[in-house]
């Protein structure tokens, strides 16, 4: 390919790497830009373009570290061959029941969401602030796996909180877990084949199905995923949520850590990625040290994100690689750009580092475990509920004996209050019936007993 032709637009809402990434995504998903093709040169899409070489390695970065395109040592760019190999024959996961366009939603039920009451606006805006009139330097372009003040910070913050046993450049940071997975899938032997929990994360599910590799769904029992299943698998590298699983909420006991790490250390090309997405949370008993802090022959690649502990918003996650894989990143990532402001890495390795951050924990976690203890009173209500996987995070299993799933979630719309059921969370696992995956941590403490109503009465027309 000579060129792109792209009419960019120039009045400051989008940036211009924005839109000339999502001009070569869309190209390529629509294979108007086959396998194996060569991009143009970035001096020569500056050229065209009359753009600056910046944008364009910033595009090029991005398409690179989410598998689209590869490059080649003195040779260029090319769209990856990955995107284009015979994908699994299964459907795609379940999406759950939107609200219409224009449908009201009275209650907030979704795992996805944070009370933003909670946000620790004054100190954020003041250290925010602070960053912003400090360092001049941060206008300029950082390094890829993230800045070091801020994984110094993290690190330091990991190994106390959560016993991870790691150093600052192990640490690399990106704009969300899905961006990180994807950077991730580049990272690790390419014939890999992915073991995922089932039930399990849909968002991993799909970002290794869009890189064509191979995926064999594990099933679980209440210590989660099944080891013996498992080896029986064929599967090289396992996905894990074991301080608590997503969505079954159940915790992996040391045992079947033990017998997982045992798995990883009889293959050179074996790995645990372990998701600690909510581990920040714990209600019934003291925290529990990462799978992580198990680990001495660096088979165990650490994920978290602060999505769910301060919100949504804030697109910052990490990756701690095992050491016998940074040679591999810095190869094939090392080149591109940090996804993440730096401003917003310095506000945060602020926070961590002065103490704000664990303040702030205490604070939510005392809110949320009020907010689960009222919900889970109001719904005791319902005749013959059976709640599961409360004991920590911000999400739990409701049971009703004899309804139908998606009766249940029909009418709990229809009023207004969207809930999931856990059979969309399947892929091939026998899930149990009459099962609803319920978030409280939208929910306001006030609104809790309206709302828990609000679905008794949806219930009771199912």
């Amino acid at each position: 390919m000579e060129n792109f032709t792209i009419k960019l637009q120039t009045d400051g809402k989008k940036p211009l790497y924005d839109q000339l990434y999502r001009h070569i995504v869309g190209e390529i998903e629509a294979g108007r830009l086959k396998a194996g093709e060569k991009l143009p040169s970035k001096r020569a899409v500056c050229a065209h373009l009359h753009i600056s070489q910046s944008t364009v390695e910033t595009a090029y970065g991005m398409l690179a570290a989410e598998g689209y395109i590869r490059a080649r040592p003195k040779s260029g760019y090319y769209v990856s061959a990955a995107l284009y190999r015979p994908m699994s024959q299964q459907a795609p996961p379940q999406k759950p029941a939107a609200p219409a366009p224009g449908e009201a939603v009275r209650y907030d039920f979704s795992t996805g969401a944070v009370d933003t009451g909670v946000f620790p606006y004054a100190s954020w805006a003041r250290l925010s602030r602070e960053v912003v009139s400090g360092n001049p330097q941060l206008l300029q372009r950082g390094e890829a796996r993230g800045d070091p003040a801020f994984r110094r910070a993290l690190a330091e913050f990991l190994r106390e909180y959560r016993g991870v046993r790691c150093d600052a450049d192990q640490i690399v940071v990106g704009a969300g877990l899905e961006y990180l997975l994807n950077v991730l899938v580049q990272v690790l032997p390419e014939n890999s084949v992915y073991g995922l929990e089932d039930p399990g994360y849909l968002a991993a599910w799909q970002v290794l199905r869009n890189h064509g590799r191979q995926i064999r769904m594990i099933p679980l029992d209440d210590s989660g995923l099944r080891a013996d299943k498992l080896r029986q698998s064929g599967a090289t590298v396992a996905y894990v949520t074991p301080s608590h699983q997503f969505p079954m909420g159940c915790t992996m006991p040391v045992g079947r850590r033990a017998a997982l790490l045992a798995w990883a250390e009889e293959g050179e090309e074996r790995f645990l990625v372990e998701d600690d997405y909510d581990s920040e949370f714990r209600y019934l008993s003291r925290p529990i040290p990462a799978m992580q802090s198990l680990d001495d022959g660096g088979k165990v690649i650490y994920v978290g994100t602060f999505s769910r502990s301060i919100a949504p918003s804030i697109r910052v996650a990490y990756l701690v690689l095992p050491r016998r894989l940074l040679p591999v990143y810095e190869q094939r990532l090392g080149f591109a750009a940090s996804t993440v402001s730096r401003f917003e890495q310095q506000t945060l390795a602020a926070f961590l580092s002065r103490g704000l951050y664990a303040r702030h924990l205490r604070r939510a976690a005392n809110l949320y475990r009020k907010k689960q203890q009222l919900l889970l009173e109001e719904l005791a209500k319902l005749p013959g509920a059976r709640v599961a996987g409360a004991q920590a995070g911000l999400h739990f299993l409701l049971t009703l004996p004899g309804k139908d799933e998606g009766r249940l979630v029909a009418c709990a719309r229809a009023a207004g209050v969207p809930v999931r059921g856990l059979s969309s969370y399947c892929r091939e696992c026998a899930c149990p019936e009459s099962t609803l995956v319920l978030g409280f941590a939208g929910l306001k403490l006030e609104e809790i007993p309206d709302a828990a109503k609000a679905l008794r009465e949806a219930f009771e027309k199912a």
